[in-house]
């Protein structure tokens, strides 16, 4: 084995605990580093929770202001006398408008039936019209058809007797 120098030795020594040093360094640095983000975790779990809790207490606040706002809107034509009846007038014009636009469509709808009703009735009249007139030709050629037959056989019957 070679021997070192107490030079060697010490050289070698310092380069080790250079790099134990460093190897710390880096370790507290990345020890820092994870409870940094740890930090940050719960902080943002907070922040979420939070969060949360504010919107639960925030929405019904301002739905029972929009509520309140559109009640307002809804009310103020009423309240000074001049507009309150010019309100009313074409909340009635509007009625009276609503009640021909459905009496109209009442009024096609029932002609529509009708004429549904007619041609229907129309259709069956004539197809029982049809079977009728061919069930009466059937019966007229089957009633010619047996007489022919009758007197054929009564020529025949009194040509043997």
């Amino acid at each position: 084995m070679a021997t070192q120098t107490e030079t060697q030795r010490r050289a070698t020594a310092q380069k080790a605990a250079a790099t134990r040093r460093r190897n710390a360094a880096k370790r507290r640095q990345s020890a820092r580093r994870a409870a940094e983000t740890r930090a940050k975790a719960e902080l943002n779990t907070l922040q979420v929770v939070q969060a949360q809790a504010e919107r639960a207490v925030l929405i019904p606040v301002g739905a029972a202001l929009v509520a309140r706002d559109s009640v307002i809107e809804a009310a103020k034509p009423y309240a000074d006398g001049e507009t309150r009846d010019r309100e009313l007038s074409k909340l009635q014009k509007r009625v009276s408008t609503n009640l021909r636009r459905f009496e109209r469509r009442g009024n096609t709808a029932r002609n529509r039936a009708v004429r549904e009703v007619k041609r229907t009735r129309t259709r069956v009249e004539r197809e029982l019209r049809q079977r009728r007139n061919q069930t009466l030709r059937t019966v007229k050629q089957n009633r010619r058809e047996v007489e022919k037959q009758l007197q054929s056989a009564r020529r025949r019957v009194a040509s043997i007797a």
